[in-house]
């Protein structure tokens, strides 16, 4: 097989990777299972597609369909050919105003094609929770819903046309279709054609048809996924009903086992009405919520959502979500989120009125609030935090999804919860019931390990249990998420198995040769076979020099990753994780991917050193250790510190260039240079001599070097009765930003504050970055026992560089032997943004000691900050000043990344990172405006990309003062 992919690889215009990496990264989507592929393919086009399908053919291998990667049910793995169109197949082919419809390639996000129909009111109503990441084809092929379903239906509502390859290549579109021009096609000799017969000769039979509405689930449930939806064709005309024939209704939930989809139609909605509100009821029961929602979905809903005291009570006590339970009154047992939207206000408050009344008529609930503006955001966002805290597990015990998307009709959810929590009860589960009410669809993961044979065995007869009983009810086992490989097996028990044979041949049909995505829905594979982990296996020993007890071990820190994907979502919406793969649209540049890398590696290899991976040293290459998904990532996967912790395995059997050395050693360098700064600056500006060190070093030839400007320390000068601080002047701050440490001095002084200076300890941070561990920990260790005595609650330790100080909340907590000094000193570390904004919040310091001059100031915040920190800080303290007009602008990583930018074999990779929010920002901000950036590497980037000095906030705040 290696030569025939060797010759597929030349055919096609995109991509083929059969490497060990690549197979490996696509083994796992967002479920518990692994099957490691055959290969991995990019198609750039149509014709790539047509080869693909030739090959599988010919070969006797399958084709696996992928966008995004986000499958909760296991649609994504297979041991053939991955076809990720999420790269190429990106484009927004065209807008049809007057129908109200557009068309897409398979590989559009969502939420990028909402944002493009924007200006036109119009919207693509279904929206999963992955929104920001999730593509079209992936939202098709799983027929997805989200919280909108109740007013705006689900996707194969919305499907109106699909440009499809079938299996023996022909190009078909897929629309509706009249009598006479369905007879003309029906006449050809075509596969098209055989499909059209096949299922018109199955289901004209009037004894099928019965059994199709016998079985499958109840009409009225509008989330339902459970096998092909033949169902939906019995109202096609040529079959007695009213509706025209359309195979995209077929199409549509299939999962890519039918036909490869190159394009989709979509129809349009308008725009919601802008005037929203929501309705927030509060139970003493669950049971009381429950029959409550038929009472609600009276009304027009937009949203019916529910939570139930479990996810109140683990939000209860978490800094981050407490906020948002301002609404929340007394101890409900369950909630009920009810939104409204109207055209006007006044129409807004008669539906309000009008809810509330039926609502106080039902007398199910003890307490209504009503919600409005960012409120409902909150609201919302606390009943998604739930399953976000359950799934952010430590230890092998995970929230496992197999029974979260079963969908019953609204009439019948009482009675199924209550059977549903006595199966639970049995398995000594505490039940979550939290999601789509209104839609009949409650999610719940129960809690397993799949290590082990005892939690494989669970997971199967929790399944199981709860499939029989979403068959009592004749509801849909598969709601929104899709039937893949953990519900598949049961299709035969939920529509039996005379229809179950119908979908076999269905699948035949379009199929013949079992080419497309194999194993799913039809013939499926065992539900508790191919998982992520081996059964009851002897877990590796992994020695670290960092301490990754809380995750307990570095390899279960990479488990933590459940392929949620948040790491490939669109640097639009904000956020920085992940900016390599923002630049390069590669699955191997993501959290997800480098996670699941290490997983591979440090389970499934024999070596003394497992890190000694060249696997894993292309993962982890364009890695700019932003930090960002150690808070961005739902599941808090660090990657940055094992990174580090990679570099520094890896370097040890392998070594380290000479580059590397000189970038880890800089502060020496630095040092050395600052003795003749002046010769030292000649020698990095000058053309001829700064190219030979660039050669020498490995910068790229297009980077500008950094000049020193080193900071001296000489005023020892006291102020009486001030409150003290420790202004830690960092190794970048001493010798690159000497004029920046002297302002920030010079503005604490200023601002009254007695300032003890310490520039005589580097944090370490260029060792970290470069896998110099060893030296790293000297350092940390040495930093520590010199601040032990100096910082308390009452004189904090304040830092200039936010990558340098914040290190004392991270790394060294990690590192260092004397742990509860390093503790002790971490809790009293801030950014000296951070201690500036609490002293304004406490009446300290004032807009008068500031100048009252007009300043317009566009603020990029350093990576580390957003991580560790928050951006309000910096914005807080230049909006001091009364006619200082300061804006964030909304940029991930600016892409240098200490000195990952001044890397030739990374410059590109930097400069595009630049080009996707930054510097187009800058470029187009007026002159006059001050750009702030609190990063040595961000004001660098800046200069190099956009000619624009960038200022520090300390020192754009100091040349504001009032000098007395």
């Amino acid at each position: 097989m290696k030569e025939q992919l060797q010759q597929l690889s030349q055919q096609l215009n995109g991509e083929l990777l059969t490497d060990s990496l690549h197979r490996s990264i696509y083994a796992t989507d967002a479920s518990v299972y692994r099957k490691i592929p055959l290969a991995v393919a990019y198609p750039k086009n149509v014709e790539d597609i047509k080869e693909l399908v030739d090959f599988a053919w010919k070969n006797k291998t399958s084709l696996i369909p992928r966008a995004a990667g986000t499958s909760l049910a296991g649609q994504c793995v297979g041991e053939g050919i991955v076809v990720d169109v999420s790269k190429h197949f990106t484009k927004i082919i065209s807008i049809d105003l007057d129908n109200k419809q557009v068309t897409v390639q398979p590989g559009v996000i969502r939420d990028e094609l909402n944002d493009y129909l924007k200006p036109y009111k119009l919207f693509f109503g279904p929206n999963t929770s992955t929104s920001n990441r999730c593509m079209i084809g992936g939202m098709v092929g799983n027929n997805s819903s989200g919280t909108t379903s109740i007013q705006y239906g689900v996707t194969r509502d919305k499907v109106v046309a699909m440009d499809t390859v079938l299996s023996n290549g022909e190009i078909v579109t897929f629309s509706e279709i009249s009598s006479e021009i369905l007879d003309k096609r029906t006449k050809k000799d075509t596969l098209e054609a055989s499909i059209y017969l096949e299922l018109h000769k199955h289901l004209n039979n009037k004894e099928v048809q019965l059994e199709i509405k016998k079985q499958f689930p109840k009409k009225n449930i509008h989330r339902r996924n459970t096998g092909y939806a033949i169902d939906e064709l019995l109202d096609a005309e040529i079959l007695g009903g009213n509706q025209p024939l359309n195979l995209c209704k077929l199409l549509t939930g299939s999962e890519g086992t039918l036909a490869f989809t190159t394009a989709i139609t979509l129809q349009l909605d308008d725009l919601p009405p802008a005037h929203t509100a929501m309705v927030v009821t509060h139970y003493n029961t669950l049971e009381n919520c429950l029959l409550d929602v038929v009472n609600a979905m009276q009304h027009q809903l937009h949203t019916c959502e529910m939570m139930d005291n479990i996810i109140l009570e683990r939000t209860k006590e978490n800094t981050m979500y407490r906020p948002y339970r301002f609404f929340v009154k007394g101890d409900p047992k369950a909630m009920l989120l009810l939104e409204v939207k109207a055209t006007t206000q006044s129409e807004l408050e008669a539906q309000i009125l009008a809810l509330q009344k039926t609502l106080f008529d039902s007398n199910l609930n003890y307490h209504n609030v009503v919600l409005k503006g960012n409120d409902i955001n909150k609201a919302l966002h606390l009943r998604k935090a739930g399953l976000g805290l359950l799934g952010n597990m430590i230890g092998d015990k995970k929230a496992v999804a197999c029974i979260e998307d079963t969908a019953v009709a609204l009439e019948d959810l009482p009675a199924y919860i209550g059977e549903f929590t006595q199966i639970m009860k049995k398995y000594n589960q505490d039940a979550v019931y939290y999601a789509h009410a209104g839609a009949g669809e409650l999610h719940l993961r129960p809690i397993l390990n799949l290590k082990t044979d005892e939690g494989v065995d669970y997971f199967r007869k929790i399944t199981t249990d709860v499939a029989h009983l979403v068959k009592k009810y004749r509801g849909s086992f598969s709601g929104e998420h899709g039937d893949g490989i953990v519900r598949a097996e049961y299709i035969p028990l939920l529509i039996g198995d005379k229809n179950y044979e119908l979908l076999k041949q269905v699948k035949t049909a379009f199929d013949p040769h079992n080419i497309f995505n194999p194993g799913k829905i039809v013939e499926a594979y065992k539900m508790d076979e191919s998982l992520r982990y081996e059964v009851d296996r002897n877990e590796p020993e992994i020695k670290t020099l960092f301490n990754f007890e809380n995750s307990q071990g570095i390899l279960r820190l990479a488990e933590k990753c459940n392929g949620s994907g948040d790491c490939r979502k669109s640097p639009d919406p904000g956020g920085v994780m992940c900016p390599s793969y923002h630049a390069t649209k590669n699955e191997k540049d993501t959290t997800r991917a480098r996670a699941n890398m290490l997983r591979e590696v440090l389970t499934n290899n024999n070596a003394t050193n497992k890190f000694n991976s060249t696997d894993l040293k292309e993962v982890f290459d364009l890695c700019l250790s932003c930090k960002a998904c150690s808070s961005e990532c739902p599941s808090n996967v660090d990657i940055a510190t094992t990174k580090a912790e990679f570099l520094y395995q890896y370097q040890k059997e392998n070594g380290a260039s000479f580059a590397t050395k000189l970038f880890a050693n800089s502060t020496t360098n630095n040092k050395l240079g600052a003795v003749f700064p002046s010769l030292t600056n000649t020698i990095f500006t000058n053309k001829i001599t700064s190219s030979l060190l660039k050669k020498i070093s490995g910068v790229a030839k297009e980077r500008s070097l950094p000049t020193l400007n080193v900071f001296k320390n000489s005023d020892i000068s006291k102020i009486k009765h001030a409150k003290k601080v420790v202004l830690f002047v960092d190794e970048f701050s001493k010798y690159l930003d000497g004029s920046i440490a002297r302002d920030a001095v010079d503005l604490l002084k200023g601002l009254k504050y007695n300032v003890e200076v310490i520039d005589v300890l580097d944090s370490a941070r260029a060792m970290i970055s470069k896998g110099f561990l060893d030296e790293a920990k000297i350092e940390a260790t040495k930093n520590i026992d010199y601040l032990k005595d100096k910082i308390s609650e009452t004189i904090p330790l304040l830092g200039i560089e936010p990558s340098a100080i914040l290190g004392f909340r991270d790394e060294y907590l990690k590192m260092v032997d004397d742990v509860d000094s390093a503790q002790q000193i971490s809790e009293n570390t801030y950014l000296i943004e951070e201690f500036l904004a609490s002293e304004i919040e406490n009446g300290n310091i004032t807009a008068a000691q500031f100048t009252k001059e007009v300043k317009n100031i566009k603020i990029h915040i350093h990576c580390h900050q957003k991580a560790m920190s928050n951006q309000k800080v910096t914005f807080d303290i230049l909006n001091l000043p009364l006619n200082y007009k300061p804006t964030i602008i909304t940029s991930g990583c600016c892409g240098m990344a200490g000195s990952f930018g001044y890397e030739k074999e990374h410059y590109q990779v930097s400069m595009k990172i630049g080009e996707l929010k930054l510097f187009p920002s800058v470029r187009k901000t007026p002159v006059d405006t001050i750009i702030a950036a609190n990063g040595t590497s961000c004001r660098h980037q800046i200069k190099d990309g956009t000619q624009r000095q960038a200022l520090h906030p300390i020192t754009i705040l100091y040349q504001a003062l009032l000098i007395e």
